[in-house]
Parts: C-alpha cells; sequence; structure tokens
C-alpha cells in the first residue's frame, strides 16, 4: 500500500480551494493524511478560524480510523452517540464525526490517506474535498 505524495497533496489542496474561491466558501482549512494518520500538509485560507486545523484534522482522522468518510461517521454518531463519546475518548478527542472527512483512494482501490476540510457547512467542506481528490485523479471516498 502506498500512501498520498506531497506533490498530490498539493493538488488536492489546491483544487480544493480553487473551489471554494469560486464556490464562495467560506474560508477553509485543509488538512491532508497520509494512510498511517500522519500529516502530510495543510493549508488555512485567511481569515479561517483558529480550531479550523483541529477539526479538519479530526475529519480526516475519524476516516481513516474507521475506514469510511466522515459522513458515515456522523450518521453512527447520531445513532450510537454513547459509543462515538467512548470512541472520542480512546482517541484522544482526534474524531470528528460531521461530513468533511474524505478518504482518498488509489486506482487499486486502497486507502492512501485523506482529507479534512472544515471552514463552511459540512456540505460544503465535503465538496472542496471531493473537487481536490478528483482533480489529482484519485477516488473520493466521503461515506455515504
Amino acid at each position: 500500500m502506498s500512501d498520498v505524495s506531497l506533490a498530490e497533496a498539493d493538488t488536492i489542496i489546491g483544487a480544493a480551494l480553487a473551489k471554494a474561491r469560486e464556490s464562495a466558501f467560506e474560508p477553509l482549512t485543509v488538512v491532508m493524511l497520509d494512510a498511517g494518520g500522519h500529516p502530510v500538509a495543510a493549508k488555512r485560507e485567511d481569515g479561517s478560524g483558529i480550531l479550523r486545523y483541529e477539526i479538519a484534522f479530526g475529519k480526516a482522522y475519524g476516516a481513516l480510523g474507521f475506514g469510511f468518510g466522515s459522513r458515515t461517521l456522523a450518521g453512527r454518531a447520531a445513532k450510537v452517540p454513547m459509543f462515538f463519546t467512548a470512541v472520542s475518548a480512546a482517541a484522544e478527542g482526534r474524531i470528528v464525526p460531521v461530513p468533511g472527512g474524505v478518504l482518498i483512494r488509489n486506482t487499486a482501490g486502497h486507502v492512501i490517506g485523506a482529507v479534512g476540510i472544515s471552514g463552511d457547512t459540512g456540505d460544503n467542506d465535503e465538496a472542496a474535498a471531493m473537487h481536490g481528490i478528483e482533480a489529482a485523479g484519485l477516488s473520493a471516498d466521503p461515506g455515504a
């Protein structure tokens, strides 16, 4: 299994932020993690709030930790909140179960990383992430 490269991360972040500006989204913060949950790259637009990095990281980290996008995490967290409270404690608060954390799959379908975006609505964060991933020629997996 390979990890998302720095060049791919740059492409994903650039395209995600371009989509955000084109769509007049609020200022975003984008965090790219490799398949092991380690940061590859991050960018914070001017005006993006000071907690946005941690939120974006938590969206991507949660997606990697569970193996599905944070949209699915959001649905599951709503159904079993006590479980997610326990998981959050086990993960030292690094899981944010709301849309905007998208798995990155290579052409063979393997997870090579995740992108987390925070700054606008979860749906808009997710749309920017998916646009960036697809611009890099990779497959976006936001969950269901």
